[in-house]
């Protein structure tokens, strides 16, 4: 009996960092519409993002329960995991939001947002064909069920609102989201010896700054005036919206499997939804409530 009251709990904890994570995930959306809105340029916008978020993980390296520097740097650093950390901050933070944007160039935000949360499918699927995971039609029915709610809580009739190139821009999407995959699997068939936090500074701090030697070869400039109301949403987007997601998400990655940890990735499309029409007064359509729900049995699917 306290076996089986200490493995719910567990789940209960796994599922409370998991719906904290998306939630901060799908804030990052909202802020980062109003901020590209009034002439943010992009990539400087999500690689000072990131280097911030970067910076604010700094102190909490000392939660992972070493001395500052052996966090960093521990001593069993195995020469290995110096290129496999790199490349997850390449394909995770650098690879995926670069991607993401020049789909955007192309497609609609809502159809390049839904290519990138097709992320579980894909995790799903290689885990069985690469390392032989059990997914039972069950699991496979989750997750197409929650790719499907997750373009109905987006809206299907935004879908139609792409500029020409829609072959690129779903090439860019589709990337993006494969790229996300294969992070998530390298994390976690990796027994990295970074503690959970380590590891969110290194992937963002690598990403950031790839993302700015970009931005610089595109030219592109910050806003020479900036509101104390702007520099709020840029603060949300570094901070909560990045050091605490990408945080918690390494952490759900280290206590669970890593297709069931990648279902409640709908979750942060729907939190998007719910959040635009609070703060931003979206209207939300019965498709989108059924879009909703579609998300919800999803999630019980790939975690029952």
């Amino acid at each position: 009996m306290a076996l089986h009251t200490s493995r719910a709990d567990g789940r209960l904890v796994l599922s409370a960092t998991l719906l904290a994570s998306t939630f901060l995930m799908g804030s990052s959306f909202i802020s980062g519409k109003i901020l590209l809105e009034q002439g943010f340029p992009p990539f400087l916008l999500v690689g000072w993002r990131f280097f911030i978020a970067a910076l604010a993980t700094l102190p909490l390296v000392l939660l992972d329960g070493r001395a500052f520097f052996a966090a960093l740097f521990p001593p069993g650093l195995r020469g290995r995991e110096l290129l496999i950390v790199p490349l997850i901050g390449l394909a995770q933070t650098a690879a995926v939001m670069s991607l993401l944007f020049l789909a955007m160039r192309t497609l609609s935000a809502a159809a390049a947002a839904i290519l990138l949360f097709t992320n579980p499918l894909w995790v799903a699927l290689a885990s069985r064909v690469l390392f032989a995971e059990r997914l039972g039609l069950r699991r496979l029915t989750g997750l197409v069920l929650g790719v499907v709610g997750v373009a109905l809580a987006i809206g299907p009739e935004t879908l139609l609102a792409t500029a020409p190139g829609l072959f690129a821009g779903l090439a860019y999407g589709l990337a993006s989201a494969l790229c996300w995959a294969a992070a998530t699997l390298t994390n976690k068939r990796n027994e990295l010896s970074l503690g959970n936090w380590s590891m969110s500074f290194w992937q963002m701090l690598i990403g950031s700054l790839f993302i700015l030697l970009a931005a610089s070869l595109a030219g592109e400039q910050w806003p020479s005036k900036v509101s104390a109301t702007q520099w709020g949403w840029f603060l949300w987007l570094a901070i909560p919206a990045s050091t605490g997601s990408f945080g918690l998400w390494f952490l759900a990655l280290k206590k669970g499997n890593a297709t069931r940890v990648s279902g409640f990735l709908f979750f942060a499309p729907l939190f998007a939804v719910l959040l635009s029409f609070s703060v931003l007064g979206t209207q939300l359509s019965w498709v989108q409530g059924l879009g909703a729900l579609a998300i919800a049995l999803a999630i019980w699917l790939v975690n029952g």
